[in-house]
């Protein structure tokens, strides 16, 4: 089951990042997988994570998903 981005933040980080911060991440796909969009919220998956832009691992997914959020 999907969750907002606002509770995944705080389940991931101590302490959770604004929600600006993490809406900019969704954009520049630095979030694996890409959250939905539904309305005005975004929707992602509870165990996606933060993927670094210029990290090897952020390339790959990148490449094979695609930067651009669904």
């Amino acid at each position: 089951m999907k969750m907002t981005l606002d509770k995944w933040a705080e389940a991931t980080f101590n302490p959770a990042p604004n929600i600006q911060t993490i809406r900019k991440w969704v954009r520049e796909g630095r979030i694996f997988p890409a959250p939905v969009k539904h309305g005005r919220s975004y929707y992602v998956e509870p165990d996606a994570q933060y993927i670094e832009p210029g990290t090897l691992a952020g390339r790959i997914m990148r490449d094979r998903h695609g930067t651009k959020a669904a």
